[in-house]
This record gives structure tokens, C-alpha cells and sequence, in this order.
């Protein structure tokens, strides 16, 4: 009996001094570089700031990755949040301008209809609460952490069952 509390408490006492000494790494460092992504269909780039990112991540994951979890799209899996995808849709979502354009009141691919009614948008925030809070801001993050992914999580963004 001594000898299993001897044996517990030193296996304790190296766990409290390993936890002390190493330092935990809550998130990726993102260099400038990665961090700038196209603003509109111009050549126009915005850099978003480490703060933008983590907080486009928390909306992102709060109000879209229901439906859009690891950039894949439940709904319909032919289209993903993947960068190929976002820029073949009319008019391109590939940039910022686009997705928040598509956040505010969302149109089918070919951007001949409104689906305002079936996807969260701005514009039907009374039948999905979830978008009635978020502030043009807000959509800037989500925005930029959807064209981010691609650079961080590389394949397995829009990737679909193989990776998730």
C-alpha cells in the first residue's frame, strides 16, 4: 500500500512539473502573408488582423459550420467553401467582397435566384436568429477565416468524408 502511494505521488509530482515547464499553444502563428486575402474581384488585398482571424474562427464555427463544417457543404456536397468552388459561382465568392455580398442575401450558384429563405443570411435573420447579431465586422471575419482555411488546412478544406 505504501509503496502504490510512493509510487502515485512521484508519478504526480512529474506531471505538476512537466504541466509547469511546458508552455501550451492555443493557436497557429499566421505570418502576414498568410493572413492577407483578396478583398474584390480586383486585385485589391486586405490583411486581416490575428484578432480578425481567431474571431472569424469563433463566428464561423458558432453560426456556419453546422451546415459548412471543414468547408464542406451538408446540403449539397457538389459545393464547397473550397476555393475553386467559391470562384466558378456567379459572381465570384472568392474574395471578401463576395462572401459577405453572399452572407447579407445569398443567391443559387449561377446567381439567378435568391435562396435568402433557405440559407442564414442577414436578410432572413428572423427565421435564422443566429445572423441577426452579427455586424458588417462580423461578416468581414467569417469571410476571411472561409478564405484562410485553404491556406491552412490546405486539402482538407471542402475536402469532405475523406478527411472528416
Amino acid at each position: 500500500m505504501i509503496k502504490k502511494n510512493i509510487i502515485l505521488l512521484l508519478f504526480t509530482s512529474v506531471f505538476i512539473l512537466v504541466s509547469c515547464f511546458v508552455v501550451p499553444v492555443y493557436s497557429i502563428e499566421l505570418d502576414e502573408a498568410t493572413r492577407t486575402v483578396a478583398f474584390d474581384t480586383s486585385t485589391k488585398t486586405i490583411t486581416l488582423t490575428p484578432e480578425q482571424v481567431k474571431r472569424g474562427k469563433r463566428l464561423f464555427n458558432n453560426s456556419c459550420a453546422q451546415c459548412h463544417n471543414g468547408g464542406i457543404t451538408k446540403t449539397n456536397p457538389n459545393i464547397g467553401l473550397e476555393l475553386e468552388s467559391l470562384s466558378l459561382a456567379i459572381p465570384a465568392r472568392d474574395n471578401i467582397v463576395g462572401l459577405i455580398d453572399y452572407m447579407q442575401d445569398p443567391k443559387s450558384y449561377d446567381g439567378q435566384n435568391s435562396i435568402a429563405e433557405l440559407h442564414p443570411s442577414i436578410k432572413s435573420a428572423e427565421i435564422f436568429p443566429k445572423m441577426s447579431n452579427l455586424t458588417d465586422e462580423d461578416l468581414l471575419s467569417i469571410a476571411g477565416y472561409i478564405l484562410l482555411q485553404p491556406r491552412i488546412a490546405q486539402e482538407k478544406w471542402g475536402g469532405g468524408k475523406i478527411y472528416y
